[in-house]
């Protein structure tokens, strides 16, 4: 059905990898890379509400929810780390 136009599929490929970026910078979705600053602030503050989620939690004796809220945390605090270092160098 499709005579080699112009597809979704080729648009989604060519939106994927414009702007180029090197290395495991390809691994962040184009529009977190083009505000890294927001989004490594967002990850933290998620980081700080499933970090007291799991606080709540052990609080109250889950001991399973709690640590799956504090495995949470730490990648979001571990991603939104990661953001902001690549904010740091992108205006050095």
């Amino acid at each position: 059905m499709d005579a080699g136009g112009d597809t979704a599929w080729r648009r989604l490929c060519r939106w994927w990898r414009s702007p180029p970026r090197p290395g495991l910078q390809r691994l962040i979705i184009p529009w977190v890379y083009r505000r890294p600053r927001f989004f490594g602030a967002a990850d933290l503050l998620g980081a700080g509400v499933a970090g007291s989620a799991g606080g709540i939690c052990a609080s109250y004796g889950a001991s399973g929810w709690a640590t799956f809220f504090f495995v949470v945390a730490a990648l979001s605090l571990a991603g939104g780390w990661w953001y902001l270092s690549i904010a740091r160098s992108l205006w050095r």
